[in-house]
């Protein structure tokens, strides 16, 4: 079961908010994933959609999960169908689309809402000011992407129009291995 905002916030009495490994979310398959499991490992964070002008970045996503992925990186897509009904599909058309026209190997989730007063708790924690006050802010479109090193701290934040093999997502990626 993911867990709430709040009790992320309320983690430790020690003043700790939750990592990004608190939650648990369901993958594209239905089955709960806990992303304790990614611990270590540097991720992408992208709220995706396949209707959307954005959507050939899946490609994009693909090139570097397979670059980087022996580094320990790991691309994960969560589909949101927020801006402008661009990701109407269900998890399997979402997954076929995914796995067909673009070759998606990285780890996808069931679709899920990324903003308004629906908002999953995930996306609240990665765009709210008390748990992430260096990056806050709503998602503005799809393929918004947030970087967290391995450590579970988010340690940066990406516009759709940065593209995932841009000089300036994967420098950031780059680092964030070391």
């Amino acid at each position: 079961m993911a867990i709430s905002l709040t009790e992320a916030r309320d983690t430790s009495k020690g003043g700790n908010t939750a990592l990004i490994y608190d939650f648990a979310l369901k993958n594209i398959d239905g089955k709960e994933v806990k992303l304790d499991e990614y611990r270590g490992k540097t991720l992408l964070l992208v709220n995706v959609a396949s209707q959307c002008g954005y959507t050939p970045q899946y490609e994009g996503l693909q090139k570097i999960y397979s670059k980087y992925k022996d580094q320990g990186f790991v691309v994960l897509g969560f589909p949101a169908n927020n801006f402008g009904a661009q990701e109407p599909g269900s998890d399997q058309e979402i997954k076929t689309f995914c796995s067909t026209r673009y070759k998606v190997t990285f780890p996808m989730f069931s679709k899920i809402s990324v903003k308004g007063p629906d908002k999953h708790p995930l996306y609240k924690f990665l765009t709210e000011e008390k748990t992430d006050p260096k990056f806050a802010g709503e998602v503005s479109w799809n393929f918004n992407k947030f970087l967290i090193d391995k450590s579970g701290n988010i340690v940066g934040r990406f516009e759709s129009k940065d593209t995932p093999e841009s000089d300036t997502v994967t420098g950031a990626i780059e680092r964030a291995l070391k």
